[in-house]
């Protein structure tokens, strides 16, 4: 398997990481100062439900502290699957993807159609981790020896982040508090965890992480680490998204937006890269089941306001995402 990380240690730059002029970050990241992306006090009752919607509408996109996940958690996370990806190749491609099979669980470096045939400058690890039910442990590592452990213990702290953000958005919406997690498959609703690993590159004006995008999912919901490098593209620029110590970063994704009738915004982002820096991040991206139906609410639509979006199964959905295939 050639990886990302077995690249970076040859001393040319492949010409297949090289991004078109209009996506080059060196030249089309924003050079001045930023807006202020919203960052809300999640252990603040008051005003919460406002804040969170505001944000969804206009940025698609925020960070939350006071969240209760204790720092700990947070850390061990991102320890385990750094000791992960420091591992021998050999022992890392255990946990290699089936490249015949449908699902993205497991190791590799492909995710979608590339574009060109340009590559993005990461590797990353896939495991779903929750519901007990879409589990599939043979592609979890099982070095560290407590990957599994670290990794179910921040499952366990992230439903009540994900439940207080779902509730939120629903009644900002106007529907009744637990109707929007209804529309995304209720408890059925799949977290699948995500270790994105960039290693240091040596053109980074030139190369992206992850190009521009947005997530298939209804939520995403991101551990970085202090290596900057996550942008988000609005009003006609992209900007650098600050580091903020124990922080989640929250996305908006494509499902809220079609679920809300466009109300709330699927935001786009993209990931650089760093010349010295390796930088990881640990996306967990709230997808609802293959077989689950989503569009627009039927209390969001009317005459005048009528869908915007189509009604399909998730799996449908991926499917056409995956290969660049309109909705």
């Amino acid at each position: 398997m050639e990886t990302v990380q077995a690249v970076a240690s040859n001393q040319e730059f492949p010409s297949e990481f090289i991004r078109p002029e209009d996506e080059q970050p060196g030249l089309t990241t924003f050079k001045g100062q930023p807006p202020q992306i919203p960052v809300i006090d999640f252990g603040l009752s008051e005003n919460l439900v406002q804040s969170v919607f505001d944000a969804s509408c206009e940025w698609g996109f925020f960070q939350i502290v006071n969240h209760g996940i204790p720092s700990e958690v947070l850390g061990n996370l991102q320890r385990v699957g750094k000791q992960f990806f420091e591992l021998p190749q050999e022992e890392k491609e255990v946990y290699a993807k089936d490249p015949k099979g449908k699902s993205v669980e497991g190791y590799g470096t492909k995710l979608q159609k590339e574009v060109e045939g340009k590559k993005g400058w990461v590797d990353h690890l896939f495991n779903k981790i929750w519901p007990p039910s879409a589990i599939d442990y043979k592609f979890w590592p099982k070095n560290p020896p407590d990957y599994r452990e670290a990794t179910e213990e921040y499952a366990k702290h992230l439903h009540e982040v994900v439940n207080k953000l779902l509730r939120s958005l629903s009644l900002g919406l106007g529907l009744e508090a637990e109707e929007l997690k209804k529309g995304v498959g209720g408890e059925e609703l799949v977290y699948n965890l995500k270790i994105n690993f960039y290693p240091p590159c040596p053109c980074p004006d030139l190369a992206l992480g992850v190009p521009a995008h947005s997530d298939m999912s209804a939520l995403t919901i991101l551990v970085p680490n202090e290596v900057q490098g996550l942008q988000v593209f609005q009003h006609g620029n992209w900007y650098d998204v600050s580091y903020i110590p124990n922080a989640l970063v929250i996305h908006i994704g494509d499902q809220i937006e079609i679920l809300s009738n466009g109300k709330c915004k699927s935001v786009v982002h993209r990931t650089t890269v760093n010349k010295e820096k390796t930088r990881m991040s640990w996306p967990v991206f709230m997808e609802p089941p293959p077989h689950f139906e989503v569009g627009p609410h039927f209390k969001l639509v009317s005459d005048e306001n009528p869908p915007k979006f189509k009604t399909k199964k998730f799996s449908d959905y991926v499917y056409c995402k995956l290969n660049k295939i309109p909705q």
